[in-house]
């Protein structure tokens, strides 16, 4: 008796999984039959993973895309911020003598100039193992 349920419930299984398969080979081996079907989908395969644009290589080009995007920004800011820099210079003579002094170490045939560099932890520590 339970070597017949076991069987009678296993023809069950069974059954139920041809009628989904069936359900299946009557819905897509019809459109498979068709060629144009079959050359859209060989086609969306082949565009998707083989070819030189597929997707994987479309996402890569995104992202680079974003990353110029975002240098390009941040160096039309560096423009602006270095044009107004270059403004301020040209139109203050006082702030052209002390970018000059500043950056160039200029100075007037009268004078000395003295260059003091404050020294940090670090490099104090590294002399004073030597």
């Amino acid at each position: 008796m339970y070597y017949s349920y076991i069987r009678t419930n296993s023809l069950f299984i069974d059954s139920m999984a041809k009628k989904k398969l069936s359900g299946f080979k009557r819905f897509v081996l019809p459109h498979l039959k068709n060629k144009y079907v079959v050359t859209l989908l060989v086609f969306t395969v082949w565009l998707s993973f083989f070819d030189r644009n597929d997707f994987i290589i479309q996402h890569q080009y995104n992202s680079k895309l974003r990353e110029l995007k975002k240098e390009l920004k941040y160096y039309n800011s560096e423009i602006e911020r270095s044009k107004r820099d270059y403004e301020a210079l040209m139109t203050n003579p006082k702030n052209l003598e002390k970018f000059a002094r500043e950056h160039y170490y200029m100075k007037k045939d009268n004078e000395d100039i003295f260059v003091i560099v404050k020294e940090d932890k670090n490099s104090k520590a590294l002399a004073d193992r030597r």
